[in-house]
This record gives structure tokens, C-alpha cells and sequence, in this order.
């Protein structure tokens, strides 16, 4: 069974000064279209903040951040000093039934960042999960994976409980900066879970050892 549909969006993380340029990029020149811009994620931190922008492309987005530097770096910032300029933070992968497939990644002792929460995000109402990065880096500096789930055209949003949030962002933004107060290096998968055994699929469809 395949648990992910599609890519939902993808979020690129731009250098100082720079989210208007690649605004300008993504829609004059690919023909996206702008539809969401906060400025200011969490203007009450008196610390840092970042600006995000949502282009929608019909089957997928994109997400534009900034980093707003206060009285310390912006993750942001540092994540773009890191892996440079208009880089993927990153990708949001579309699910069919988010709760069960978060039950499923258990299984493999894969563990989300937070909990699942429902907000409209900027391309939508929806369910949404941030997770722990790739690799063992600074928080700031991983690139990780998020799971969405958008409400079937035929249901009603309300019955999903669905929850507005006018700071689209701050619920992520604040959970790396808990991961950095910690320094939680801490991946989101742990490969000793994988049989030693295990080889990919050969062509004509058989299946993997032990899949």
C-alpha cells in the first residue's frame, strides 16, 4: 500500500533580501500564483522570525522563506548560511489517512518532531506533521520531511476540526527552536530497523526480501 499520493509543497529557504526576487521568479516567470504573504510569522519573539510566501502551481506549492534576525539568528538564516541560497528546507508529502500512516511509521521507530495538528497552511485547509531531520545536524540547519493530509473536495472542512492559525509557520518554527535550546541532534528514522537482508525490487515486480 502507498501511503503518499504526491508532493504537496516544497519549501525553499532564500538569503537575505532575496524572497522577492525568487517571488518574482516563480511567478512571472514560471506562472505561479502568489497567494499567500506574512511578513512576520511570530512578531511577538523578540529573538527571530521568518517571513514565508505561498505560490500555488494548481497540483503542488511553493513556500518562500526568509529569515528575520532580532536579537539572535533566525533558524532560517542559519539553514541558508549553511546550505546556501533558495535551498529546499523542506518537502511536504500529501497522505491519504495521516493518523494511520504516523501509527505505520511507528512501526519502523520513525517519530515525528510534534504532533499532528490541522490548520489552513497557506495552500489549504489541512493535517499536518513536521519531522525530525536527515541527518545529525544543528535543527537549524536539516532538512526534514513533512505529511499532510487536505480534506476530500465532497467533506465539510469543519467536520475535521479544523483550526485557523494567522501566523502560518510559528507552529514549526517553534519546534526547531525548542530542538536547538536542547541541541536534540536526533534523526527521524533509524536504519538499524532495516533487515540486513533487504534489496530492492528487481524489475518484473517480485518483491524485496523481508519488505
Amino acid at each position: 500500500m502507498s501511503w503518499v499520493k504526491k508532493v504537496d509543497h516544497i519549501a525553499y529557504v532564500c538569503a537575505p533580501g532575496m524572497i522577492e526576487k525568487w517571488a518574482w521568479y516563480h511567478t512571472v516567470v514560471e506562472g505561479g500564483k502568489m497567494i499567500t504573504r506574512i511578513d512576520d510569522t511570530d512578531p511577538s519573539n523578540p529573538d527571530s522570525s521568518m517571513k514565508i510566501w505561498c505560490i500555488d502551481f494548481g497540483t503542488f506549492g511553493i513556500a518562500l522563506v526568509e529569515g528575520i534576525d532580532r536579537n539572535k539568528k533566525s533558524q532560517v538564516t542559519a539553514f541558508v548560511e549553511k546550505h546556501g541560497d533558495h535551498s529546499v528546507q523542506h518537502v511536504a508529502y500529501d497522505t491519504k489517512d495521516l493518523e494511520g500512516f504516523i501509527n505505520h511509521l511507528q512501526k519502523y521507530n520513525v517519530y515525528p518532531r510534534g504532533e499532528i495538528y490541522t490548520r489552513n497552511d497557506g495552500f489549504g485547509m489541512l493535517k499536518q506533521v513536521f519531522c525530525k531531520g536527515y541527518d545529525k545536524l544543528d535543527p537549524a540547519e536539516m532538512c526534514f520531511p513533512e505529511y499532510v493530509e487536505r480534506p476530500k473536495k465532497n467533506e465539510d472542512p469543519a467536520d475535521a476540526n479544523i483550526t485557523f492559525s494567522q501566523d502560518a509557520g510559528k507552529t514549526f518554527y517553534r519546534q526547531i527552536e525548542e530542538a536547538r535550546e536542547k541541541d536534540d541532534r536526533s534523526t527521524f528514522i533509524d536504519f538499524s530497523v532495516m533487515p540486513n537482508d533487504w534489496r530492492p525490487p528487481i524489475d518484473d515486480g517480485t518483491k524485496a526480501a523481508n519488505a
